[in-house]
């Protein structure tokens, strides 16, 4: 991939809608003391997704907005877009299809900002993620800083050994392989929380099962009660029924007997 173009507006020094045409393999910048070319790198850098302010030569990073300056007013937002050949289809994933890939970043005053690729919405991680292993990076060996050099012949094997697997396109698999490793660790925890459910649910199930139980046995015991009461009921009935017809029949007797005893006495009288 090979930068053709960078356009700020509103980005430190560049507070007009600004177009840098890179027309070639080999350029260079030059101008005065403060004419803004450390500013150039810097919003290549911010661009591709610099997150320290530090980085850029700010103490946060709404410093990269323009803050006024003689008669102009300070801006409301920042935009850099870059605009990269990508005709050997070196971009990762599914940008290496096009091109041309346009990446913009912009940032309001009040803290909001975005990613764009192609006009596309995207997240600062999937900015990285397409330029792994393509040397291209906030911090990657594409952008040499003063001391830069030093600091590589100085480095530690380890630390050198970073730079050379960037330049070699190793790094975007090593990075694969801690986000595969960082899944599993994530699947490993995922699991042990799932069996540690599994046992809860399975006490519970115990417990629901006891209880299960207590509740089959409460309505056995019911019916039971219920099947009794019925039945109680209906011997008190026949016993009350039978009791009544006792009294019935003796009632009659005793009226028999009333009208036996009246007829004798009658029958007395009359002699």
């Amino acid at each position: 991939m090979r930068l053709t173009q960078i356009r700020l507006s509103g980005f430190k020094s560049f507070v007009d809608p600004t177009s840098i045409h890179v027309p070639g393999a080999l350029v260079g910048v030059v101008g005065p003391n403060g004419c803004g070319k450390s500013n150039v790198i810097d919003a290549v850098r911010w661009v591709l997704g610099e997150s320290r302010a530090a980085a850029l030569r700010g103490d946060s990073m709404q410093d990269v907005i323009f803050n006024g300056a003689g008669e102009r007013k300070p801006l409301n937002r920042a935009s850099v877009e870059l605009i990269f050949d990508n005709a050997l289809g070196r971009a990762a994933g599914q940008w290496s299809q096009y091109a041309e890939i346009s990446v913009r970043r912009l940032l309001q005053r009040d803290g909001e900002s975005g990613y764009y690729i192609n006009n596309t919405h995207v997240r600062r991680r999937d900015v990285t993620d397409m330029f792994l292993g393509t040397g291209l990076g906030p911090r990657a060996y594409a952008i040499i800083e003063q001391g830069m050099i030093q600091r590589v012949i100085e480095a530690r094997p380890e630390d050198l050994r970073l730079f050379l697997e960037e330049a070699a396109g190793v790094s975007r698999y090593r990075e694969r392989r801690k986000e595969t490793e960082a899944r599993l660790a994530d699947t490993r925890d995922n699991l042990a929380r799932v069996n540690d459910i599994r046992q809860e649910l399975g006490a519970q199930l115990e417990r629901l099962e006891a209880q299960a139980q207590v509740a089959t046995r409460y309505q056995d015991y019911r019916q039971e009660l219920q099947l009794k009461q019925h039945l109680l009921w209906f011997l008190r009935r026949r016993d009350a029924a039978a009791e009544r017809e006792r009294h019935a029949g003796e009632i009659a007797r005793v009226g028999v007997e009333m009208e036996a005893e009246t007829a004798r006495l009658r029958e007395a009288e009359n002699r």
